[in-house]
């Protein structure tokens, strides 16, 4: 089985470090917390005005290297393989790609090892990626083809709206997966 994993937000915690610094260094803009969202992107949570201080956030940097991983995150996707599953991250750089594709790739090989470098596929379209099951918190993927893979989703607070998918989690995934 092919199984397909995304980055941000399932693996790694995104926007957990954007909180972490936006709170940091924007104290006095106070922000719909994580638990109350809504929305899929970070941006669409805040006043317009907040634009350029989110990218200036997420793009910085070193952003994407620091991100934490999620609880469990690394081990079940060891273990996945492990299994003798094809795994492979497949997670969508941002437009401001100039660090995040660089980090994306440095922060697979800190947290999984070289070798995951080597089964990371970059895609602005998921949909024209090939495999059994998508595992993705984005609500809705969306692209040009009609997707080969299941989108199971990581549940998050802005996706629980979403009831046609099944739901994972690093605690629940076996019985979802197998």
């Amino acid at each position: 089985m092919i199984i397909l994993i995304d980055m941000d937000d399932v693996i790694s915690d995104f926007d957990g470090e954007f909180y972490s610094r936006w709170n940091r260094l924007h104290p006095d803009k106070p922000v719909v917390p994580p638990e109350d969202r809504k929305c899929f992107y970070i941006k669409d949570e805040l006043p317009e005005e907040y634009a350029g201080l989110v990218r200036e956030i997420n793009t910085a940097h070193g952003f994407i290297n620091s991100l934490p991983e999620i609880l469990g995150a690394v081990q079940a996707v060891k273990e996945i393989a492990g299994m003798g599953h094809d795994v492979f991250i497949c997670t969508s750089p941002l437009n401001a790609y100039q660090n995040c594709v660089k980090e994306k790739y440095e922060w697979i090989e800190k947290h999984l090892g070289f070798e995951w470098t080597l089964k990371l596929i970059l895609t602005k379209d998921k949909t024209l990626i090939k495999g059994n099951i998508l595992i993705d918190d984005k609500p809705e993927v969306t692209g040009v083809s009609e997707p080969s893979w299941e989108h199971i989703i990581f549940d998050k607070p802005y996706n629980r709206l979403i009831n046609n998918h099944k739901r994972l989690t690093w605690i629940n995934w076996k019985d979802l997966i197998f």
